[in-house]
This record gives structure tokens, C-alpha cells and sequence, in this order.
């Protein structure tokens, strides 16, 4: 991989212009996607010295405050946007903002390493984490023995994501069936922090985006109620067949008919150049079809030359 990124990062030197970028490019949003971010902010100032990435990886939920008053021009989340949250932002700029899929991406259910489970279905699932079970099982689930598991601590420690997060919402909406989380859910900033605590805790169970698991964990594939069990391939992911796979967003404050300013220009060529795409999977997300990068490499092409 560090071969292919340096053939490409060589030939996409070749292919941009001379004349560095220059300025802040700054963007507010997601914690799943903040070492994505880094990683091409880094590699898109080795080609432009004078361009630097000023990333505030707040949540999810900071993106779209941060696009309609008018503080950012880029929004990386790992959820869409809302309703509500489009809606403030048309009402304040007067036309709705862009938006971009940069990567594809699964959340995994994972439990220690040392866990015997070999699989969970949805509605387990959600007798697991959700206080009102409203994927249909008929009682909580409290203990591993409810399980057929035997652990020291047979009591279940929930671990997740904060409600900032887009990794909350769509964990809550995917896998509890829209219900309500358990009220002791210990809930983490980052993904990183909830892979770390289940690492630590042979009793404890999680949700955490794809790319932070370690060797401390194990996901746990999906099961149906006739025996057949999912598990988060990329082809999978990349299709969307995967229940708990998800796109990964970049929101752009842009009116109609506007050019972007140089640095967001360059950006957006790196995302979705074979570099860029490179730098998805090295960062152990999905990369887009060859389908949806041309859709979104024509749009790109499309705009008026940058400021």
C-alpha cells in the first residue's frame, strides 16, 4: 500500500498545476472521519506548502451548525444530513448545501477478544442495548448466560458513541429499529475510546466504526432467523447489503454557479483522484464505485475555475 500511495502521490504531482495553493482550509464535523481528513490534508500539503488543514472534529452533529453560520465551507459527517438541519441551513443561505460521498463505511458490534459469541441477530441485538425493544424481542437481555455465554462477569457492560456522534443516530435507527438507547450505556467520544473500553473489559460489548477495530476486539457477524450470517465485506459494504453499512458525507457551502476557493478546490481533486481513493482504503474504510467517483468527478469538472 505505501508503494501505491507513493506511484500515486508521484503521478498526481505531475498532473497539478505548478502554482502552490495557498491558505487555511478549515473544516468542522465528524470523529470517524477526522483521520481520514488528516491523512489528505497531509498529503495535499506535501504538493502545496502553503495550504494547511485547520480540523475541528467535533461530531457529527457540529457540521451542520458550523456550514450555516457560515464558520466552515466543508462538513465531513458519517450520517446525512437531517431535515431539520437542511432546512436551517437554506433558511439562512438561501439555497441548500452540497453534498459529497467521499467513502463507504460499516459499524461492527464487537466484544472482547476472549468472547466465545460467534454471531447476533437483530433483535438480540437490540435486547442488548435498547430499553424498548422495539425489533420484537419479548425481554431485556442483561446477562451473557442469556446468551449461551459463560464469562466471569456474567453482567453485559454497553459501551457506544455519544450522541453527538452520527455513529449514535444510526446505530439507534439501524440496529434498535428507531428505538431508545439503555440508560447505562457508557458513552464515548470517539470510536478509538469505545474499541479501547471493550478491549479492557472481558464482560463488555460495543458499536464502533469499521476501521478503529484492533486485535483486542472481535466483530461479531450478523444473524438472521434462518441461520445465515452477515458479515461487513467491503463488496458487501461497497453495495450496501451489509444492514449497518453507511455513506460517509463532505457538506460544502457552496451557492449555485459558485466557485470554490483554491484550497476546497484541491481538496475535493485529491478526494476523489485515485490518490485520494487510495487513502479511503488505507485508512480501513470502503472505497467508492468507479460509478459514483465519475458522477461526482463530472460535478467537480463542472464548476467554474477556483477563486
Amino acid at each position: 500500500m505505501a508503494l501505491l500511495l507513493g506511484g500515486l502521490l508521484t503521478l498526481l504531482a505531475v498532473r497539478l498545476p505548478a502554482d502552490d495553493v495557498v491558505g487555511p482550509l478549515g473544516a468542522v464535523g465528524s470523529d470517524t472521519l477526522a483521520g481520514l481528513m488528516l491523512r489528505w490534508g497531509e498529503l495535499l500539503t506535501e504538493r502545496h506548502p502553503g495550504l494547511r488543514l485547520q480540523l475541528q472534529a467535533s461530531g457529527s452533529a457540529s457540521a451542520p451548525a458550523a456550514l450555516t453560520a457560515g464558520t466552515t465551507r466543508l462538513g465531513p459527517m458519517s450520517r446525512p444530513m437531517n431535515e431539520v438541519e437542511r432546512e436551517a441551513f437554506s433558511e439562512r443561505h438561501g439555497y441548500p448545501p452540497v453534498e459529497l460521498e467521499i467513502a463507504r463505511d460499516a459499524l461492527a458490534v464487537i466484544v472482547h477478544r476472549h468472547n466465545p459469541l460467534a454471531s447476533l441477530t437483530r433483535r438480540e441485538l437490540d435486547a442488548i442495548f435498547s430499553e424498548s425493544r422495539r425489533c420484537g424481542a419479548e425481554e431485556s437481555i442483561e446477562r451473557w448466560s442469556q446468551l449461551g455465554v459463560e464469562l466471569p462477569g456474567d453482567r453485559i457492560v454497553l459501551h457506544g458513541r455519544n450522541v453527538a456522534s452520527g455513529t449514535h443516530d444510526l446505530f439507534r435507527l439501524r440496529a434498535l429499529c428507531g428505538g431508545s438507547y439503555r440508560v447505562h450505556l457508557n458513552e464515548h467520544p470517539g470510536s478509538a475510546a469505545v474499541v479501547a473500553a471493550v478491549a479492557a473489559e472481558p464482560s463488555a460489548i460495543g458499536f464502533a466504526g469499521l476501521n478503529h477495530l484492533t486485535a483486542g476486539v472481535k466483530a461479531l457477524p450478523r444473524g438472521d432467523a434462518a441461520g445465515e450470517v452477515a458479515a461487513p465485506t467491503p463488496q458487501a459494504v461497497r453495495r450496501g447489503d451489509y444492514s449497518l453499512s453507511r455513506s460517509l458525507y463532505l457538506y460544502l457551502n457552496l451557492p449555485p454557479g459558485g466557485a470554490l476557493p483554491a484550497p476546497e478546490q484541491a481538496f475535493l481533486e485529491l478526494v476523489f483522484s485515485p490518490l485520494g481513493q487510495a487513502v479511503v482504503e488505507e485508512q480501513g474504510f470502503v472505497v467508492l464505485s468507479e460509478e459514483r467517483l465519475a458522477e461526482q468527478r463530472e460535478w467537480l469538472a463542472s464548476l467554474p475555475p477556483a477563486e
